[in-house]
């Protein structure tokens, strides 16, 4: 183990998708085997929508490019480039890029996202 204080990262896992999503976790469970947080950047295309989830995380957003729309509790929030946006947990929650143009972010997740604890929903 490094006595450093610090860690670059220089390979962040790049998670396997099937819906033409770009997602690199450069800290968190796959990548640095970390729990307390995640650090994920993601490309999501045109016309691109996941299903509704209620996450056991905090989920920070952080839009760098392009647009994304967010129904949360029933409510639709537009988040724009350089735009940022805190979901608590237990929100019910839907990401999503109707757009025609590539939405570019980053998210945070605190505790660190887990595919056990996002509670996705069969939309």
């Amino acid at each position: 183990m490094s006595d450093k204080k610090y860690f670059k990262q220089t390979k962040p896992f790049r998670v396997p998708t099937h819906d033409g999503k770009f997602i690199e976790e450069h800290f968190g469970h796959a990548s640095t085997q970390t729990g307390t947080f995640s650090v994920a950047h993601m490309v999501a295309p045109p016309r691109w929508g996941e299903p509704h989830q209620k996450p056991e995380f905090d989920e920070i957003t952080i839009v760098t490019r392009g647009r994304q729309l967010m129904e949360i509790d029933g409510e639709e929030v537009e988040v724009k480039a350089g735009e940022s946006i805190l979901i608590k947990a237990g929100a019910r929650i839907r990401y999503s890029n109707p757009y025609d143009e590539e939405t570019e972010y980053w998210s945070i997740c605190i505790p660190a996202f887990d595919i056990s604890t996002v509670h996705r929903e069969d939309d």
